[in-house]
Order: C-alpha cells, then structure tokens, then sequence
C-alpha cells in the first residue's frame, strides 16, 4: 500500500501529463511506462558495474556500451528541458534505444513494436522524469504498489467489454485456487496482468524458501507466467506491471487468443486466472476450430471458455469471472457450455458477486465459476455462495466500508472442499451445496437464485378502514393548512 507522501507524488506526475495536454489514461500509463522502463535499464546497468567492480571482473552482458551512456537515466535526468527532449526524440537517441536494445534484462523490448514517443514538450519531459526520479523505487513492492496505483487510474472501460479487475477481487479468486511453485499460470485475456502479478505474489508469500532453489527461481522467472493480448498498448502496460512485480521475463504473447494464431495454447497450464471480455461476438471463421469443438458460439464470453478448456492440461484447475448470462442463457451454446463444464469437468463452486463490483467501469452482475479440467467428470455438489459485500461501496466512489464477504468466501470455499459436511448448510444461508442431479434437472442453470430459499418476513398492516379514517384526517389538515395560507394573502 503506498503511503499518502508517495501517492501525492504520483498524483503529481499524473497532473502535469493532465496539464501537459496529455489526457487518455492508457496513454499517460503508456508513456510512463517507457520512463519507468528506462530507469529500470539504468539500475540493471547500474547493478552490473557494481558487481564487476567488486569481483574485479569484466562488465558481463552490458546493456549499455560506453558510447551509449548518455542515453542512460542517472546521464539526462539532470539535462536542461530542451536537451533532455533532443536526446529523446533523435536518432540513435534515449526513445531509439529502448526500442532496440536486445539482452534477457531487457525483455520488455520485444513488445515495443509500433510504440510511439508522445510526450509533446520539452518541459513536460524534463517535469515528469525529475517527479519520477524523486520517487524511490528500489522496493519491489513499492514499485508494484506505484504501477497498480497508476493502473486504478483507468477510469472508463476498454474496448470490447475490457475493464480492469479490482486488486481485492483477483486475490479472493488467487487465495481460493492456491497456486503451487509448480503450476504453469495463464491468463488468456491478460489485459495488466493483475490476475499474474497476484498470483506471483502469492508464491513469494507462500514458497519463500522453494524460491531459493535454482531450479524453482529459474520457472518462476522464465515459465511460469503465460499471458495473452492483443492490444499492443495492454500488452507493454502489463509486461512493465509484471517487471515491476520482480518477474523479469514473462511469457505474454501478443496474439488474438481466440484464433488458430494461439493455437500453441493447448494442454499447456495448471492453473487459469482469468476475468475474459463480457460483450462482443466473433465470426466463426476467426476462431480456432477446437474451440468451436468445445462450444459453438460466437459470444466471446462462451468462448474463452472453451478457450479456457483447451489450455488446461488434464487435472488443472480454473477461477473465471463470468456474466450472470453465462449462468442461466438459455441458447444451446449457453447450456452447451454449462453442460461440458458439468458433465465432463468438475464444476467445484459458483460464488455471486454484487454487481457494483465493477463500478465505476460497468455495472454489469458477474460470477466467478471455479473448475477442474478432468474430461471424464466429477462433478457431485456445486457450491454456491450469495456475496453481498466486498468491503467496498457499491456505487461509483467504491469507497471503503466494514461490510466484507470476502473473509467468509474463501474460509468456508476451503471448508467445502476439505469434506461435504464443511458445505452443508440451508439454502437460505450465503453459502450451500446443490447435487448435481438438481442442477441437470433444471437444465444446467446455475444462477443462485434458482436454488437458494428466501424466507419472508411476516407483516401486519391496519385494517382497510382505518387507513382510510387515517388518510382522511390527513385530508383535513391539508385543507385547514391551504386555508391558512390563503388568510395570510
């Protein structure tokens, strides 16, 4: 969590992009992203020499040569506006490099294709890199705290149905599924890779000392992340959160995840984290005929769960945002879809979340549906819980408040699935188990409210005429009030 210091920093750093004439948020992150990235290159650089000097060794694997050290961030920060933003703009210069520059440290380079350098003047430059370079990010969490505070920035939704997932969201979803220090972690609809980040977080909290094996940091840096986009601007965006999130060297592809273009995406993860887009259709013709195979539809949102299905590898498990019409449509790729994760896969839990979850973007209901990819079933109870509160308002401020399902969601998750008994309660809690066979029985659905009871209260209302007797006595003093009124004119 960053600090009230750091955080007026930031907000400063967002303002003179504001005042600078620099406006769309994706863009302002864009364009930060670069700096923050440079930077970056200067301390890796900066790492190397200190080594070399004390090992009494030569520079190994440079990233900048000495004719090159003028283009470094320790080199130009300090440079006058207009020489500053000479140094960017020319050939061979600062903007130049960072496309170019081609070591293992620099991985974030080979999503640079088609970037653009935007930042229109001299003084916004030079304003800008003296904010960041006031701002002390030598702490990866700080430096991951700084880029996600960035990210909740983004205030509008992105195209096709695109919106950033709430950080508290992604870690109810990482702490129910539990990654291993061997999974294979994929998001197909990467966007930031918030799903990835957290869920990196959560093997540095849980396997500290597994992560000093070589062999385990060698996965964790190198192999263990798989993302997918295919806007080029989200795909920088989220490969900086993840190098900013100590993962040096992520796998994210810059393909349409739902084309034969991904078609390496198969029986690859252990694990999918994924919050896929809501709204939007696609031609058959554009998507990978096994995901077709899977759910013949052209919802994206059926889709990536086919998609989904295909990547897992046989016993890997899944955690998905979906809309309530994945739930209870009734089309046949609606059941279709339903039915293949029931019948064939094991459907573990279906968790309601309220639909201001998602405010300010969209207010739109969702689910999140939690399954194993076993492809010869499995499914015997399906727990649901009723989330009514995720600790904040639900209205477009989603300020911050006492009430919090989130706790209880993931205790009693676990609760359900260490043994039967830890899901049993009566449909009119938060939380119950439903067999299967009622969930074949009503055609697949697995909306809440088809299974969980409501338990009205009694009330008692006054007799017809007294209510009446009582509406009329209010007549009466309208009346005698209207009288004094037009005394008074």
């Amino acid at each position: 969590m960053i600090t009230g210091e750091l955080r007026s920093k930031i907000d400063k750093v967002w303002e003179a992009f504001w005042t600078g004439g620099l406006s769309n948020p994706l863009l302002v992150i864009e364009q930060m992203t670069y700096l923050l990235f440079i930077r970056r290159l200067d301390e890796l650089q900066t790492q190397k020499e200190q080594k070399s000097n004390l090992l009494g060794q030569p520079l190994d694997e440079p990233i900048y040569q000495p004719e090159e050290y003028p283009l470094r961030w320790s080199r130009f920060k300090d440079l006058d506006p207009e020489a500053m933003f000479n140094l960017f703009k020319r050939e061979k210069g600062v903007f130049e490099f960072l496309q170019k520059v081609g070591t293992r440290s620099a991985a974030f380079t080979r999503f640079m294709k088609g970037a653009n350098f935007i930042i229109p003047t001299p003084r916004l430059l030079a304003q800008v890199v003296e904010l960041l370079s006031n701002i002390d990010m030598a702490d990866r969490d700080t430096k991951g705290d700084v880029y996600e505070y960035l990210l909740s920035k983004i205030a509008s939704a992105g195209q096709n149905g695109q919106f950033r997932t709430p950080r508290h969201i992604i870690r109810m979803m990482v702490d129910m599924v539990q990654p291993k220090i061997d999974d294979v972690i994929a998001d197909p609809s990467a966007g930031s890779c918030g799903f990835l980040t957290v869920a990196g977080e959560y093997i540095r909290e849980h396997y500290p000392q597994e992560l000093l094996r070589q062999a385990n940091k060698d996965h964790f840096q190198d192999s263990m992340f798989v993302g997918m986009e295919f806007d080029p601007t989200m795909i920088r965006i989220g490969a900086m959160n993840m190098i900013l999130h100590g993962i040096e060297n992520p796998q994210l592809r810059d393909v349409d995840a739902l084309s034969e273009a991904n078609a390496s995406f198969t029986n690859e993860a252990t694990l999918i984290l994924a919050n896929p887009p809501f709204k939007g259709s696609l031609d058959r013709e554009a998507v990978d005929a096994r995901i077709l195979n899977v759910v013949d539809a052209k919802k994206t949102e059926l889709l990536f769960l086919g998609l989904i299905l295909k990547g897992l590898r046989l016993g890997g498990r899944c955690a998905v945002i979906v809309p309530d019409g994945v739930l209870f449509g009734s089309s046949n790729a609606h059941q279709q879809i339903r039915k293949e994760i029931i019948d064939r896969q094991k459907l573990q839990a279906v968790i309601s979340m309220p639909s201001g979850v998602f405010k300010p973007y969209a207010g739109v209901s969702t689910a999140v549906l939690l399954f194993t990819r076993t492809d010869s079933g499995g499914t015997d109870n399906v727990w649901f819980y009723d989330m009514k509160a995720d600790g904040f308002s639900l209205d477009d401020k989603r300020q911050e408040i006492e009430a919090n399902d989130i706790p209880d969601v993931i205790e009693k998750y676990h609760a359900s699935q260490k043994s039967p008994f830890g899901g049993m309660r009566t449909r009119t809690d938060k939380s119950f188990l439903v067999p299967v066979q009622e969930i074949r029985d009503n055609k697949y659905d697995l909306s809440i409210n088809r299974y969980k009871e409501v338990v009205y209260e009694e009330k008692t209302y006054d007799k017809p005429e007294v209510i009446i007797s009582q509406i009329e006595e209010l007549d009466r003093e309208r009346a005698e009030l209207m009288n004094q009124l037009k005394r008074m004119l």
